[in-house]
């Protein structure tokens, strides 16, 4: 019996090569030769001339703070577009199903460029064009584009709600005001910060939307990384994409404190 057990073991084992194969390849590796192109010159010597050059010049400086505005503004915007309407999702007495929820995944089956492109021609059509209105028309296709990346980590977390803690709250004589704030917002709060973490990185890092709908007028730090790499500066567009992987890595240091769905359900009174 123990010997079976020890094989069941050592074959488990044999299945995670791939995995790991995989994961060498394909994340490693890469983020290893972004590492190094970020930390040395042309002629291949360590050096930290590139972080210098990125930080001393302003227009750098300017693209990274309209990048952390659109990001900041795009992802206030899906979270209070997206949170209303993945609660109402949520709700069974509804009668909403799954087959609903994909009524907003749908868009996302057609090309990216083709949807950002027929969006730009809606925006037009409506007054809207990104030559007048670079920003406006870039936030609606950040939003857009993103909605649905909010919607679904919500409704998977709200579809798990203790409804008795909501109604313990009105039992309690907690006005509804009271009970979004102090027991929905809690309990909610995993699918809040992880469609946060799926929408902000990502607006920062995108640049077809800026192109498309803001007519090249807005420059994002995506952009920036598509110019230095398209110019041959590969060192200088991997600083930029490090740069890009370290704001990943403190958003995630700065959430790892959020309660799991299981202690928000658990832990709020």
């Amino acid at each position: 019996m123990l010997k079976s057990k020890g094989n069941l073991h050592f074959q488990r084992k044999f299945l995670s090569i791939p995995y790991a194969i995989f994961m060498i390849l394909f994340v490693v590796l890469p983020m290893l030769l972004i590492i190094g192109y970020a930390a040395t010159d042309q002629s291949g010597t360590p050096s930290v001339g590139n972080l210098l050059t990125f930080f001393s010049d302003a227009n750098n400086i300017n693209t990274l703070i309209i990048s952390l505005i659109i990001g900041f503004g795009n992802t206030a915007l899906c979270l209070i577009v997206g949170y209303p309407v993945a609660y109402f999702l949520a709700k069974k007495e509804l009668g909403f199903t799954m087959a609903t929820v994909l009524l907003f995944v749908m868009p996302m089956w057609i090309n990216f460029v083709l949807r950002t492109a027929a969006t730009r021609d809606l925006m037009f059509w409506l007054g809207l064009n990104g030559g007048d209105h670079p920003y406006i028309a870039t936030m609606v296709g950040m939003v857009y584009n993103y909605l649905p990346f909010t919607i679904l980590p919500l409704y998977t977390t709200m579809i798990k709600m203790d409804k008795n803690l909501i109604e313990a709250s009105y039992d309690l004589g907690a006005r509804p005001a009271q009970t979004f704030i102090r027991t929905i917002i809690p309990m909610t709060m995993p699918g809040i910060v992880s469609a946060a973490m799926m929408v902000f990185m990502p607006t920062m890092s995108s640049y077809v939307i800026s192109d498309v709908m803001g007519e090249r007028k807005i420059s994002l730090i995506g952009n920036s990384i598509q110019l230095y790499f398209d110019q041959g500066l590969w060192h200088m567009g991997s600083l930029v994409a490090l740069i890009m992987l370290v704001m990943i890595l403190l958003g995630s240091f700065l959430t790892r404190n959020i309660k799991t769905e299981d202690d928000a359900r658990g832990g709020l009174w």
